[in-house]
């Protein structure tokens, strides 16, 4: 099996000769048939400007850079295919999202790899190429010969990206469907990237996106993103039930400061969609003013009787998995709910199961603020006191909610 590389710039104008040698015009685009086969170019459209012709892939006899050479010639005319991922029309100078680069690029050029393949050639998509090395080809084409640029690139450092790396970004959900495009790539990412990633999307595109990812991903993502306007465009850009997904996996504090951003018309509209338990945890959240303690506090939280063991706590933690990859605190309360301790959450694993919790918390008392205590106020116990979590209690002491540091850093940051 022979293998060598091809440019679409060098495809693209490409002579294409019949069976006995004629020139029957030359290739204006190539296509890939992602239900078919995801990197193979399933047709050549060739032909002049308004007469195109469709050559299948199986029809080609050998390609070079002195044309491509067909073995069967009974063609048909082209006709536009919602199927088809066209390289010119739909790749080339477009926007796409470099999973592994983590970063949008736009592409310049796309390489293929050519195969002898059971008596005939074939393109296989290679890369995309993004840097300096495809610029040059671009602005060589069609003046110098294909052999001459290959010479005079060759000192320049290629840049691209593996095609199974590249994440198209296609805005109508049906041809995302058709063409098999997904967002698992993007899915595995970090969401801090993902939301350096969507910020430099346009409008449109973070919509196709948000469109795409999985509920839980997507909350992520949104929440890593820096401007609540940006959120809010996002959220104000989906249908709601599919608003009211992804804010059904946000924490509560973080979905009510986006919903405020947001008209009263699309919020309401996305809190209707959502699931009782959540939409009541987000709408307590959003009566509370925005730069008050019970505004900036999250309603998730893990709380354990004072009269508990370790035992106890451990179980409740348990019972509330999700909060544990950023548990820093576990808060104890009396009978009515009252705040009465803060325990580190570290503390629980160095004594036995049987020990109470209480003596574990120490006979400090406990930072706390009201839901009505100001922002620049919650700012300074945070930092004066290095809390990682300040506790939010209501007029009876009851323990209502909590402040985490990293929420007081994202204020610090919008400032």
């Amino acid at each position: 099996m022979a293998s060598s590389l091809l440019f679409l710039t060098e495809l693209m104008g490409m002579r294409v000769f019949d069976l006995k040698g004629r020139r029957i015009g030359r290739v204006r685009d190539a296509c890939v048939s992602p239900r078919v086969d995801r990197i193979r170019i399933d047709q050549f459209l060739v032909g002049g400007e308004w007469n195109w012709w469709t050559v299948r892939h199986d029809q080609v006899s050998s390609i070079s850079l002195d044309g491509i050479y067909l073995r069967d010639e009974q063609l048909v005319p082209y006709h536009d295919d919602v199927w088809m991922l066209r390289m010119v029309r739909d790749l080339l100078d477009q926007q796409i999202i470099d999973a592994k680069g983590r970063k949008v690029v736009r592409v310049n050029d796309v390489t293929f790899d050519l195969k002898r393949l059971n008596a005939h050639d074939e393109l296989h998509v290679l890369e995309v190429d993004v840097g300096m090395r495809s610029i040059f080809r671009r602005l060589c084409q069609g003046i110098v010969p294909p052999r001459a640029v290959r010479r005079l690139m060759a000192g320049i450092a290629p840049n691209s990206i593996r095609w199974e790396f590249c994440n198209i970004i296609e805005p109508d959900p049906q041809r995302r469907l058709r063409l098999k495009i997904d967002m698992k790539a993007l899915e595995s990412m970090h969401p801090a990237d993902l939301a350096d990633i969507v910020e430099e999307l346009s409008h449109e595109d973070r919509e196709a996106v948000f469109e795409s990812l999985d509920s839980e991903v997507a909350a992520e993502a949104l929440s890593e993103v820096d401007d609540t306007k940006t959120q809010a465009a996002i959220l104000e850009s989906l249908d709601a039930d599919r608003a009211a997904d992804i804010v059904e996996e946000m924490s509560p504090d973080e979905a009510a400061d986006v919903l405020a951003e947001m008209t009263e018309a699309s919020s309401e509209a996305i809190l209707d969609e959502m699931e009782a338990a959540e939409k009541t945890d987000v709408e307590e959240l959003l009566e509370f003013d925005e730069d008050s303690a019970g505004g900036l506090m999250n309603s998730e939280y893990i709380a354990v009787p004072d009269t508990g063991t370790v035992a106890d706590a451990m179980r409740i933690i348990r019972e509330n998995e999700e909060q544990v990859d950023t548990l820093t605190t576990v808060f104890l309360t009396d009978g009515a709910g009252r705040l009465t301790g803060a325990l580190p959450v570290g503390r629980l694993f160095l004594v036995d199961q049987t020990a109470l919790v209480k003596p574990l918390a120490g006979e400090d008392e406990v930072v706390a603020v009201p839901v009505t205590e100001r922002r620049k106020r919650v700012e300074e116990l945070v930092d004066k006191y290095n809390l990682m979590t300040l506790p939010v209690v209501d007029e009876t002491g009851v323990l209502v909610g909590a402040v985490t540091a990293d929420d007081v850093i994202s204020m610090l940051r919008q400032d």
